[in-house]
């Protein structure tokens, strides 16, 4: 009886804990939210319960404004790149995990296609406030080329000072040849081959729209979104 009340008196003391990380993960879903720029839409990750108005993109002056509720990949169909190509864009957090109590990425997207539906692909790089970046993709379960499955540290990732504290990361995705990098901050972090990123159980293509993507319960300011080439 002794050793059943102890379970019992530690498995009370460890059920809040586990009902607080519950809760870190929780979506917070976005009021009054949706697509408020024409010509874009929304991607949730593959098996979200969640939906596209549960987050916002709306364009504040010149500037992209995104707040998530779920995690989501925004793109425009007027937004494609093909052959050899750069995207780049700054990303701004204003107020760093302000809607969490650690850090979630952004950044930039690429080799979307059959975007809506539920077999869309793409590829994304994206920096996180600590220092951190991540490399993944969608087709549409996720995948990650070679090393790029966790958050890898990298000293050309800015760190926010601390929680509230403003965070910019400028992020680029470069297709050149049969190599695909991204660079945060004017550093190269990460380059693939095209085929640790094309193929069965990958993207389609390279070639298709280029967007932003934001993990859930996130909230930042895209500048200068644009496409090049290299």
């Amino acid at each position: 009886m002794r050793r059943l009340s102890s379970l019992i008196a530690v498995a009370l003391m460890v059920a809040p804990a586990i009902s607080s990380a519950q809760m870190d993960e929780t979506v917070k879903k976005v009021t009054n939210g949706g697509v408020k720029i024409a010509g874009w839409q929304g991607q949730l990750d593959p098996g979200s319960k969640d939906a596209v108005n549960d987050a916002k993109i709306e364009m504040v002056g010149k500037d992209i404004h995104v707040m998530t509720g779920p995690a989501i990949g925004y793109f425009s169909s007027a937004n494609k790149a093909s052959g050899d190509y750069s995207v780049k864009a700054t990303f701004t957090e204003k107020e760093y995990m302000a809607l969490n109590d650690h850090p979630h990425p952004y950044g930039i997207a690429i080799g979307g296609n059959d975007i809506g539906t539920p077999n869309a692909t793409y590829l994304y790089c994206t920096a996180y406030g600590n220092g951190t970046y991540i490399v993944r993709g969608f087709n549409p379960t996720p995948f990650a080329p070679p090393g790029g499955r966790r958050p890898t540290p990298s000293d050309a990732v800015h760190k926010a000072a601390g929680k509230g504290s403003p965070v910019t990361q400028e992020i680029s995705m470069t297709v050149k040849g049969d190599d695909v990098s991204c660079a945060i901050n004017g550093t190269t972090v990460a380059t693939f081959k095209k085929a640790d990123v094309v193929g069965a159980g990958k993207l389609k293509s390279l070639d298709g729209e280029y967007g932003v993507r934001f993990a859930h319960n996130t909230e930042g300011t895209v500048s200068g979104l644009s496409v090049s080439k290299p």
